[in-house]
Formats: structure tokens, sequence, C-alpha cells
């Protein structure tokens, strides 16, 4: 008994930070973690890393996120130390943006690099990104999930995160990437790619003209039992 009082571990609680949270859901993740103590603040979007972090009971929700926020702060800088040259992105921000919209389109790890090169081929030309993602994010008031699909008045909306609306990026990131992501942003495929839909197995269907766009958008509506709200427009 003494040799387990004087040598013994503490336990470990753990708490998983999955891919794609935004920062209200990773906010109330923490106030459910019922072995951690105090208040958490909702942390600015996208500075959590995904992943698991243990902790001693009675260990702050606020130290915990900030060990999170350290971790994004790392991870991050080291997707952008180890970019691509000439990629049309001027700040670690920017990677960050753009790889949270990369993790909210695909949850296919073989995809990541390819939508990512999507749309920094979209952001060399100067053409709207037409994230439905973000729509969704702006939509939401920031919690990223809608109860209904997107429709065209969601698609016309004027919100800055709107980027069917808004060239660019949009002002800031939309949930929080995992390494995988920032990492496909950093080195994305070499594509000459400008579009996606889904190709109704999970995936997409990538594709370098608008009319190999429109040939893949028929063949995944003729998989839907009903129309969709929002057809799937290509980039203007």
């Amino acid at each position: 008994m003494l040799a387990v009082l004087r040598t013994a571990k503490p336990v470990e609680h753990k708490i998983t930070i999955v891919e794609g949270l935004t920062a209200k859901q990773i906010a109330a993740l923490l106030m459910l973690a019922e072995a951690s103590s105090g208040p958490v603040d909702i942390p600015q979007e996208g500075s959590a890393l995904p992943q698991t972090y243990a902790f001693e009971r009675g260990m702050t929700r606020d130290a915990i996120l900030k060990r999170a926020q350290a971790a994004m702060d790392k991870e991050l800088a080291a997707a952008w130390a180890s970019r691509a040259p000439n990629l049309p992105l001027a700040s670690p921000r920017d990677m960050l943006i753009l790889a949270s919209i990369v993790e909210r389109e695909t949850a296919k790890p073989d995809e990541r690099s390819h939508v990512a090169a999507v749309y920094l081929n979209r952001l060399r030309m100067g053409m709207k990104l037409q994230a439905d993602p973000t729509v969704a994010y702006a939509i939401s008031g920031g919690t990223g999930t809608l109860d209904h699909k997107l429709n065209r008045a969601d698609l016309d909306s004027d919100d800055p995160y709107n980027t069917y609306q808004h060239a660019g990026l949009p002002p800031g990131p939309i949930c929080s990437p995992g390494v995988a992501s920032l990492h496909a942003v950093g080195r994305p495929m070499s594509s000459e790619d400008l579009y996606f839909v889904a190709d109704g197995s999970g995936g997409h269907a990538f594709a370098r003209t608008v009319d190999a766009h429109l040939r893949n958008v028929a063949r995944w509506r003729a998989l839907q039992l009903v129309e969709p709200e929002a057809p799937a427009r290509p980039p203007r």
C-alpha cells in the first residue's frame, strides 16, 4: 500500500477534439469533460488543434484549451515552413483558413490534397471559391451545422463568409482543421482541376472544365431520389 501511494501515477482522463469542430462546438465539448474544472470561453475559430489530450482530474478547461491552441500554433508553423513554393497564400492564417474549408469539404484522406489543389487553382485565377461549407458556417451563426440543405436563398445571402458572393478567402477559419488538412494545403496535389461535386459514394468527382463538371453533376443528380434543393453551380 505504501509503494502504491509513493509511486502510483495519477489517473489520466482524456478528451478528443475531432477534426472539423467549430469553436462553439469545442467549448461545449470541454464543458462536458466532467473530470476538468472551471469555465472556458469560446476560443478563436480554428485556434485549437484536433487531437486527444490527456489530463489529470481537476485540470481547468482553460488549461486544456491552451494546450490545444499551443499544439495548433506548432503544427501550423510546421506546415507553413514546409509548404510548396508559389502558393497563392500570404500568411499562415491564410493556410489555416483554407485548411478549415478543406476539412469540411471531405472526410476522405486521399481527397484532401486534391480538394486543396482545386481551391488553390481558383485563388490563382481569381475565381470565387464557392465552397458550400463557408455558406453553412455563415447561415448557422458559426455552429457549422444546418437543419436543412443549402438552398438558393442561402447561397445568395450577403455574408462575408459566403464565398459564392465574395471572392477570395473568407475572413477567418470555419472550423479547426486537422494536421492532414494543414499539410494538404501546404503540399497540394499537382492538378489543373477547378471543379468537384459529390459522386454519390461519399467522395467527389473532379473536373478541369465546365463541360466535364456539368457531366459529373448530371451523374450525381441521376443518383438522387429527389431533386436537391440547391443544384450545384459551376464557379463563375
